[in-house]
């Protein structure tokens, strides 16, 4: 069980960046506690930039830091199931060529995946199941379809150096996904109270929903792009596992959080 968040805004939106990232990481981080990272576009080069430590959220929230004008934004808590995260290359956001992602859930065929393809492994040293996801992304530039290979569950979100503009949001089935539409911005997260913590801390109005099962959707400067859906491979037995991880992380990080926003 991860948690995954992140943010698509639009040049109008007055949300300030940072802090609407620490909220979703603050919200997320019950949801575990072997690694913590985020991730963000970089405006004018399109390159995606970000960091991950071997910590939970709270050993990373306050330095948390977004330029003004990144308008994406991924962030993730990692409870982790393949690929220890000892090795920094498998904990999240992970990269696999132009594309960066953030994944909650467990693919059981990603080496059948990658073989199939002959995708080589970003890194050599690494283990982590969700790479097939987005060794697929890269490899199909974010088309819906390909999705149906993956055996397993799946939440998860990319960003696409190749594709300004675009979050790719995905929800396959076994794990939660919610998305909080404002004016001029949409959020997505694990939970909807992840979402009700943004509203809190930014000052945005959020029509909150849940993501249907087996469904693509492409957030663009704030707005919805288009959704494509897709029918997932439920073919899997997985055991079921808390929603709260790592609950300690959570209430630290709800307490920094109110510092943060007072100071």
């Amino acid at each position: 069980m991860c948690g995954i968040a992140g943010y698509s805004l639009s040049p109008k939106s007055s949300v300030d960046r940072t802090l609407a990232a620490q909220a979703l990481l603050a919200g997320i981080a019950e949801r575990g506690a072997d690694a913590a990272g985020y991730a963000y576009r970089a405006q004018g080069d399109g390159r995606v930039r970000g960091h991950k430590q071997r910590s939970g959220a709270s050993a990373l929230l306050e330095t948390v830091e977004l330029p003004p004008e990144a308008s994406e934004a991924l962030l993730h808590v990692r409870d982790y199931t393949k690929g220890h995260p000892t090795i920094e290359a498998n904990n999240h956001p992970i990269r696999h060529g132009a594309v960066v992602g953030i994944h909650n859930g467990i693919i059981f065929n990603d080496e059948e995946i990658l073989d199939r393809y002959g995708f080589e492994r970003a890194q050599p040293e690494m283990t982590v199941d969700s790479e097939a996801i987005f060794a697929l992304a890269e490899h199909t530039e974010g088309r819906a379809g390909p999705l149906q290979e993956l055996r397993g569950s799946m939440a998860c979100a990319w960003l696409d150096e190749r594709r300004p503009d675009l979050v790719f949001v995905v929800r396959g089935v076994g794990r939660p996904l919610w998305i909080g539409a404002g004016r001029h911005e949409r959020f997505f997260a694990s939970t909807p109270q992840t979402l009700e913590l943004v509203e809190r801390y930014t000052g945005v109005r959020l029509r909150k929903r849940e993501v249907r099962e087996g469904t693509l959707v492409a957030l663009s400067r704030g707005r919805e792009a288009w959704t494509e859906r897709f029918r997932p491979d439920r073919r899997f037995e997985e055991r079921q596992l808390p929603a709260v991880r790592a609950p300690d992380e959570g209430a630290s990080c709800l307490q920094r959080l109110a510092a943060i926003a007072t100071a």
